[in-house]
């Protein structure tokens, strides 16, 4: 399912993903809108296109100084296995993202952990007594040289 976006929506989303606390009048004047029809614009695509706004944080200023990704392989293929290890995954506030993807590996997770006892802790309840997990890798990121959360428009 896909949205119809005209040029003026996608400059205005793409301005949004900049930052979203721009003032209406301030994204009405860059994309050379009226303000109450640029209201109109934003209101309709917060309904229908803009899944959340929200505030990106500095992870090492609140203690999160490792940034991990797990391989994940699942001892069979089965969608009711998949399924619970999504929810799993859901509910760990240390994954900040979780993939199923195609290839060797079922998934592909994303973590943000204070040190290396935090994964150590992590992987062994969370992991290591999965019965339906085979193996998983780790890898430790040593910097993290971009981040984005903006989709290209």
């Amino acid at each position: 399912m896909s949205f119809d976006l005209d040029r003026t929506d996608r400059r205005i989303l793409n301005l949004l993903q900049q930052d979203s606390r721009i003032s209406n009048q301030a994204l009405a004047e860059k994309v050379g809108l009226s303000p109450p029809a640029c209201l109109r614009r934003v209101r309709r695509l917060r309904e229908e296109v803009i899944m959340a706004e929200v505030a990106l944080i500095n992870p090492r200023l609140v203690g999160r100084y490792i940034n991990v990704i797990v391989e994940v392989e699942m001892v069979r293929d089965q969608l009711d296995i998949y399924d619970a290890f999504k929810r799993k995954m859901d509910t760990i506030p240390e994954v900040t993202q979780c993939y199923q993807v195609t290839g060797e590996v079922d998934f592909m997770l994303i973590l943000m952990v204070e040190d290396m006892e935090s994964y150590e802790r992590f992987t062994r309840q969370y992991l290591s007594t999965d019965a339906n997990l085979s193996k998983f890798r780790t890898l430790i990121s040593l910097r993290r040289d971009k981040f984005s959360t903006a989709i290209p428009l």
